[in-house]
């Protein structure tokens, strides 16, 4: 038997300022509420992940921002929808977080991701930061 999953790309943003790396929690009413997440969001067909992660960070929380480099990636099949989740570094270049799609974020240090609910398709990446670092 061939299974064939269409998985849609979707970025997420390991945004870091002095060593602590800034996490989301998604809020009432969306898909995944308050589970925490690394911000950022789906590709659009005309645009590269880089430049999909940068309007996302700046619509999600009115931050331009520069992306450094791919740092891990998961596969996950939620039941509605799969996704390639591929995680960058990202630094903030202007602008102060404004919280337009989450109630809440947190900066927090690498030995303290699993502290929080995150959603299934970032625990992955966490793994990836936990044992190779960033």
């Amino acid at each position: 038997m061939i299974i064939n999953l269409s998985y849609i790309i979707v970025t997420a943003a390991i945004l870091l300022d002095r060593d602590k790396i800034l996490i989301a929690r998604r809020r009432k009413g969306k898909d995944l509420e308050f589970k925490w997440e690394f911000p950022g969001g789906k590709v659009n067909r005309d645009e590269t992940e880089e430049e999909a992660l940068k309007r996302e960070l700046k619509e999600e929380f009115s931050i331009d921002t520069s992306v450094k480099g791919f740092v891990a990636e998961s596969f996950y099949k939620y039941d509605h929808i799969s996704i390639n989740l591929r995680a960058y570094l990202t630094e903030i270049v202007a602008g102060e977080i404004e919280l337009n799609d989450h109630d809440k974020v947190a900066w927090v240090d690498q030995d303290q991701l699993s502290s929080f609910d995150f959603a299934p398709a970032d625990l992955p990446i966490i793994e990836s930061i936990l044992k190779n670092g960033i």
